[in-house]
């Protein structure tokens, strides 16, 4: 059993007869293709990639030493407006500048033509929240060079500068505040002195001493009350034995009134001794008229010597007298403790007085509290938020001069931009393998589907296939003279076709390495 030939294997006899046949066209399209793909690689436009890494620190060897008297402006958060402020129109006039474009003088619409592409070129990456990567591409090398160095710089410093600008922004809001709140304080601090000063009651401690004195007056009032009815409870037993008993009890004689007088005087004198010094009016003045009474009973008792008399008569010195010493002791302590009654309603008095007067003074004292409660209160308010701005202030201030000196948390290039010497993207390289490699594949693939779809026999088994009938003989191709030199000339056109063509790819690749394409 005869097996059916492979339709590839068969086919490729075909392919060598077609190829064969038109070898000159198969090699003008790959020519022109690879001619075609040379011109559009040496005028593809080449694309130069430059990058440039900067580092946002977040700390610097300085930040803990400080930490509590300063705060340090954050770079984190810089990096995260690194577009805004990159693409700020700032910085993008000068980018023109830097990257040649001004030097042609562009009008204002050019020039937002031309930040407007730029900005298409430029990518702006953050990693790890503190690494920004700034990347530009662009036709020509240097120009993607000092863009790029130029976007770095111009990101460092107008950072710089924010940060710088925000410390003083915020050193010179904190001062207008302080300086605010100092004369808060001062309006304060005199409505309070001016309230104290009119007011007595309004001073501090009046309270305290009030009530200490009304205190001690109540105490006052009250011992001087019970004092006041002990004595008058006296004054009244006194006056009931008084009247119970008789003013005269017996006859005396001169001495003997001198005696119970003598008597009387020396227990009195003995009384106040108990209480008050010897030199005590009362004192001193009842031991004279001791001595007066002693005095005169001895004048008296040399008189009875010289004439006696009986008892009960009358002698020369007087007439014999008759009394009770009960009843003059008993008036003479009734006198007293009646003139004690009315000192003791006397202090009584001015105490419930001088009362009246502290409780009045602590009534003023009460309606005055809640004015300098509030006076106080206000005070005190301002106090303390005085003394925190003027504390955070300082701390502004060491914010502001570590900024100034760049001392704080900084920026730092990472990855400086470099000269792109080597273009990225497709080359020119690229261009000419891709021409020659399609210049190869298009001609062989229109031949093979020329020689696939042809609908002419082209060989005795291709003929058998078609009839199934068997081929007994086949009559050869016999070239003649003038189909040599046709041949001739083809072969030649051919060999001419791919010279130029491998002419034209040194020719272009030699300018490209020399830089004069």
């Amino acid at each position: 059993m005869n097996e059916e030939p492979n339709p590839l294997l068969a086919l490729l006899p075909v392919l060598w007869t077609e190829a064969r046949r038109r070898r000159v066209s198969l090699a003008v399209i790959f020519a022109a293709i690879a001619i075609l793909a040379l011109i559009v690689g040496a005028n593809w436009p080449r694309r130069y990639d430059a990058s440039v890494t900067i580092l946002a620190q977040k700390s610097s060897i300085i930040t803990p030493l400080m930490e509590g008297a300063a705060a340090a402006t954050g770079n984190t958060n810089r990096a995260g407006i690194a577009k805004a402020v990159i693409f700020s129109r700032k910085v993008m006039n000068q980018v023109l500048v830097a990257g040649g474009w001004m030097a042609k003088d562009p009008s204002p619409v050019d020039q937002d033509k031309l930040i407007q592409e730029i900005k298409a070129r430029t990518v702006v990456t953050i990693s790890r929240d503190n690494l920004i990567t700034i990347s530009y591409h662009d036709s020509d090398a240097r120009r993607a060079f000092d863009v790029t160095r130029t976007f770095g710089q111009l990101f460092i410093s107008e950072s710089v500068a924010s940060k710088m600008k925000e410390s003083r922004d915020a050193f010179d809001f904190i001062d207008s505040q302080v300086e605010a709140y100092r004369k808060k304080l001062t309006d304060a601090e005199n409505k309070l002195k001016d309230y104290r000063n009119a007011n007595a009651d309004a001073r501090p401690g009046s309270e305290a001493d009030t009530n200490a004195s009304i205190s001690q007056l109540r105490n006052q009032i009250e011992t001087a009350q019970m004092d006041l009815m002990e004595k008058r409870s006296q004054a009244g037993s006194l006056e009931r034995q008084l009247s119970g008993e008789s003013e005269v009890s017996a006859v005396q004689t001169s001495s003997g009134i001198y005696e119970s007088q003598l008597a009387d005087l020396q227990s009195k004198l003995d009384k106040l001794r108990l209480t008050y010094t010897d030199e005590y009016p009362d004192v001193v003045r009842t031991r004279h008229q001791i001595e007066d009474l002693r005095r005169l009973l001895a004048s008296a008792d040399q008189q009875a010597a010289k004439a006696p008399r009986a008892i009960g008569d009358a002698g020369s010195n007087g007439s014999a007298v008759q009394f009770n010493p009960l009843y003059q002791q008993m008036r003479s302590q009734l006198a007293n403790l009646r003139s004690d009654i009315a000192a003791t309603t006397a202090r009584l008095g001015a105490a419930q007085a001088r009362l009246d007067s502290e409780l009045d003074r602590s009534r003023r004292i009460a309606d005055s509290e809640a004015v300098t409660a509030e006076l106080t209160r206000d005070y005190t308010v301002n106090r303390d938020v005085y003394q925190d701005l003027l504390k955070r202030r300082e701390s502004a201030r060491v914010s502001m001069n570590l900024d100034a000196d760049q001392d704080g948390p900084s920026f730092a290039v990472q990855n400086p931009a470099v000269m792109p010497l080597v273009p990225s993207g497709l080359r020119f390289m690229h261009f000419g393998i891709a021409g020659i490699l399609v210049g190869l594949a298009v001609p062989f693939g229109v031949l093979f589907g020329f020689a696939r779809f042809d609908p002419r026999v082209r060989s005795a088994e291709q003929l058998e296939q078609a009839t199934s009938l068997p081929i007994l003989a086949t009559i050869p191709f016999y070239p003649t003279p003038g189909d040599h030199q046709r041949e001739r000339r083809r072969n030649l056109a051919l060999v001419a076709i791919v010279l130029a063509v491998v002419l034209a790819y040194a020719l272009l690749f030699w300018l490209k390495l020399k830089g004069l394409a």
